[in-house]
């Protein structure tokens, strides 16, 4: 059946060809998204607490007061033919350009590739990824990248434009993204031992081939040798501020930086060349998480890197891109060397290709200084943070089909039954939920604690409840769960709402009850910050916490494992309490909980579904 949304017959190509006509983010009804926010509260505050909570609704809703007048505002802004989407703008500065952190831990995030039985060496696997990527820049550059769809409908493809020739740029109070001619800028940059080269990927206008990139990777290890560079690429894991004064040191200290800084800024992707061998699950995601912080430069979208033992991964920078789009490009990469569909061009390498050029930045005292500043901060919060994987293989899509649920209700009901095994009460929790069927739509908050998750989760750990009851409980809290994530896609959540309301208020207005309470900031303090990708070519896929007392839980649900990346600040205390090895305490509840979930489930099972 085609889609209801009609075809512009003026797009510049076919990747666009649904672009124009998708629909306006909406602004839903005030009364409907506070009543929805009130029924989230019943599951997480005390009866106290929510009656507040209810006083505090009450009073925004009041005829004339500044809550209809808020909505109206934010109806008008919605209905500006000159604003494409009322929470762009908002939602980029206040939740990414205007972040004053370090992005390396709480924003951007990775993905681990599972091995490449055909390519070990890392150089021959480096220009192997290189040569997909650029097969898929070429689909995004010409716009003939097939649109994605969700139950029929297109979905929105404008972020494809910030994935290429492009970066993050510090600035005071709020950072920029640049963008750059991707037809003038045919070149990427390989990092290896801290130091950036320069590598055209065009040679008399031909694309390198894998062998010769593979020559030009070759030349880039042999020239950086043994020797580590100064760390430049720290710069970037530091706080923005820092970096930002850090930028402009380095444009003061010669003229000949800001050209070596555009290169840098201009490839296409960066590729890391790493020269550690991390050898297990947990080792892999945390070299592709953060490595050593040195061999990045953490402000371009896509870094894709590769380790002295052939292992690789992807790690990128999370502003203008959310992760389903790159989650799309790193799955054809992975997806297209495996099966061959690629063209490798020739085998042989042509005499006369320009030799990878070091891109050499001067640096002076001043610069020497913030250097060893973000080494230090760069070097403490690592070592104030944990990750670990939990690979379940008890359970998998294939099973938990047969057990008539969701897979990704099934993965969130583990976490939130791993949550009261481990800490007796269930906290608010973030699960993104997709809202591309909108012009530049980007994300909404399903919010997972409900009243009918915390009465399933209080049954599992009842030893007199019967597995009957467990069942049901259980399966009414999946049809919750999943009657949220519904509305959330539509747009109709609760937390981007508030947020545009929140923001329409003018300087000097009193701010709501509504909103100063703490109630309103405990409600959105993510104890647990959760997100599904999943790809059978993955082997990890995570990013930190965006609270210092919570869990940041990525998970994938692939056909016979689901995965679990738990990461946290180490030793995390929370409500008061230290949990030592809390992040490993964790991820031991989400392996007892997915076991108890499964074996529950397979006493109803048919006999051809049990393990």
């Amino acid at each position: 059946m085609a889609p209801k949304t009609p075809v512009d017959p003026t797009a510049a190509g076919p990747m666009l060809a649904y672009q124009r006509n998708l629909p306006k983010l909406p602004v839903p009804g005030l009364e409907r998204t506070l009543a929805l926010y009130l029924k989230t509260l019943q599951p997480v505050l005390s009866a106290e607490k929510y009656k507040e909570a209810e006083a505090q609704v009450k009073e925004f809703l009041q005829p004339g007061g500044l809550g209809l007048e808020l909505q109206k505002r934010l109806e008008t802004r919605a209905a500006d033919s000159n604003i494409v989407n009322w929470m762009e703008d908002w939602w980029l500065d206040q939740a990414y350009m205007g972040y004053r952190d370090s992005v390396v831990i709480n924003v951007s995030y990775f993905f681990a590739y599972k091995d490449d039985k055909q390519r070990k060496r890392p150089t021959q696997r480096a220009a192997a990824i290189t040569t997909a990527a650029l097969a898929f820049k070429k689909q995004v550059v010409d716009k003939t990248l097939e649109v994605e769809y969700a139950k029929g409908e297109p979905l929105c493809m404008d972020s494809y434009k910030y994935m290429f020739n492009n970066c993050r740029i510090p600035q005071k109070p709020s950072d920029i993204e640049v963008g750059f001619d991707p037809a003038v800028n045919t070149h990427i940059i390989v990092i290896r031992k801290n130091r950036f080269f320069f590598v055209d990927v065009v040679h008399q206008g031909q694309q390198l081939s894998t062998a010769e990139l593979e020559a030009q990777f070759d030349q880039v290890v042999k020239l950086a040798g043994q020797d580590k560079g100064l760390p430049i690429g720290v710069l970037t894991a530091d706080n923005r501020d820092n970096w930002t004064d850090a930028r402009a040191a380095l444009l003061t200290a010669s003229p000949e930086n800001k050209t070596a800084l555009e290169l840098i800024e201009s490839s296409s992707f960066v590729v890391c060349l790493d020269d550690t061998a991390p050898a297990t699950r947990d080792e892999l995601s945390r070299a592709c998480w953060h490595g050593d912080g040195r061999n990045r430069f953490f402000d371009k979208p896509l870094q894709f890197i590769v380790f002295e033992n052939g292992k690789a991964g992807f790690m990128g920078e999370h502003s203008c891109m959310d992760g389903m789009v790159t989650c799309r490009l790193n799955n054809f990469i992975c997806d297209s060397l495996a099966k061959n569909t690629i063209d490798h061009g020739r085998a042989s390498v042509r005499t006369g290709l320009a030799q990878p050029k070091e891109v050499q930045l001067v640096v002076d005292v001043a610069v020497q200084r913030f250097l060893n500043r973000a080494e230090k901060n760069f070097d403490e919060a690592i070592a104030n943070h944990e990750l670990t994987v939990l690979a379940y293989t008890g359970t998998g899509k294939s099973q938990i089909k047969k057990f008539k649920s969701s897979p990704d209700a099934y993965a969130q009901m583990v976490i939130q039954l791993a949550y009261y095994k481990m800490f007796g009460t269930l906290r608010p929790t973030y699960e993104a939920g997709m809202t591309r069927k909108f012009q530049r739509g980007r994300t909404e908050t399903c919010r997972t604690v409900s009243n009918e998750a915390l009465a399933w989760v209080k049954a599992m750990e009842d030893p007199h409840a019967a597995n009957a009851d467990k069942i049901a409980l259980f399966r009414t809290a999946l049809k919750q769960q999943g009657a949220y994530m519904g509305q959330a896609t539509q747009a109709h959540g609760v937390d981007r709402h508030l947020f545009g309301l929140k923001n329409s208020l003018r300087p000097g207005e009193p701010v709501p009850s509504l909103f100063s309470a703490d109630t309103f900031g405990y409600a959105s303090h993510w104890f647990l910050s959760t997100s599904q990708l999943s790809s059978e070519y993955f082997d990890g896929y995570g990013w930190g916490q965006v609270v210092p007392d919570g869990f940041g839980i990525a998970y994938m649900v692939n056909n016979n494992v689901l995965q679990f990346n738990v990461a946290s600040v180490k030793d995390l205390t929370i409500d008061g309490k230290k949990y030592v090895n809390g992040t490993y305490h964790f991820k031991q509840a989400l392996e007892d909980a997915a076991n108890d979930l499964r074996d529950v489930l397979l006493t109803e099972a048919p006999a051809q579904a049990k393990l």
